[in-house]
Formats: C-alpha cells, sequence, structure tokens
C-alpha cells in the first residue's frame, strides 16, 4: 500500500501537558485518555471531540507529578486546550493540568516543554498543626499527610 502524498497528510500539534496530582494518586496512561476523550465529548459533542481527535502519545506519572504529550489535529489547538482544562479528576483522583506549551513536531515539544521539568520530588517530615507528619516536597510546594489524605502548603505555611 502506498503512503498518502505529503500535502494530503494529517497536520498535527504537540501539546505539552504538565501534570499535578496528590502523591498517592495512581492512575495510568489509559485513564488519562479515557477522561480526556469524555471531556472533549462532554464540551463539544460527538462530532467535534472526533474532529479534535486528542491522542495522548506519551505519558509519564511519579509521586503527583508528571508529563503528558498529546496530539490534535492542527487548526484545532484551541479546542484541545479547553478539553484539557475541563479535565478535573482522572480515575477519581483530583488533577491539576498546565498546557507548557504547543509545538508543530514531538520532538520540539519534548526538548522544549518536557523532560523532567516538574522536578525531582522528596520525601522528609515537617511539623504541621503541632505534630510531625510526613511529607512529599517539591520545591516550593509540600503535600502533607494527615492520615485521611493530603493538605497542599507552602513554605510559609511553616514559618
Amino acid at each position: 500500500m502506498k503512503h498518502l502524498p505529503k500535502h494530503l497528510r494529517p497536520r498535527w500539534r504537540y501539546l505539552a501537558v504538565g501534570i499535578e496530582t496528590w502523591p498517592d494518586a495512581a492512575f495510568d496512561r489509559d485513564a488519562f485518555q479515557r477522561d480526556l476523550w469524555y471531556a472533549a465529548q462532554d464540551l463539544y459533542g460527538d462530532v467535534g471531540s472526533a474532529e479534535t481527535d486528542l491522542t495522548v502519545l506519551e505519558f509519564d506519572l511519579a509521586d503527583g507529578d508528571g508529563e503528558a504529550i498529546v496530539r490534535a489535529h492542527r487548526g484545532t489547538e484551541e479546542r484541545a486546550r479547553a478539553a484539557v482544562a475541563c479535565l478535573a479528576g482522572v480515575d477519581g483522583h483530583p488533577v491539576g493540568l498546565r498546557i507548557r506549551g504547543i509545538s508543530g513536531t514531538m520532538r520540539a515539544c519534548e526538548e522544549r516543554y518536557l523532560n523532567g521539568r516538574a522536578g525531582n520530588p522528596g520525601q522528609r517530615d515537617v511539623v504541621f498543626e503541632n505534630e510531625t507528619r510526613p511529607a512529599v516536597v517539591r520545591e516550593t510546594r509540600f503535600d502533607v499527610d494527615v492520615g485521611d489524605g493530603f493538605v497542599g502548603a507552602t513554605r510559609l505555611d511553616f514559618e
């Protein structure tokens, strides 16, 4: 079977997405893809979500920080951004998503916006509400384990 000529091939744009969630959240690429499709379908309907054609190509999540590359048709970048913004949770876990940038190639997307920019989280004990508690520390953010979940804090909360 012959390839399509270059002028007939679909054109894509690649969205670099930063993912932030609680450290105990565990979901994979398939769950993220499924909930992204549902968000796009709820926002635009079947036809609009099919035109955007959102596909998660790369996905990495560890200790509450992660990143993904989402592919969309050229010309539908704003629709793709809106669909990603509508995603409030994945597999029952609340998430915060940020579009770090949009590129015309996957390689440029990785080099400019991804590759571990989220930082390396560390674990340490902090004093929170007059008790020593374990916390996941990421630069200026602290996710303090309070027993039945996590509480987000900053350095100012400990001074």
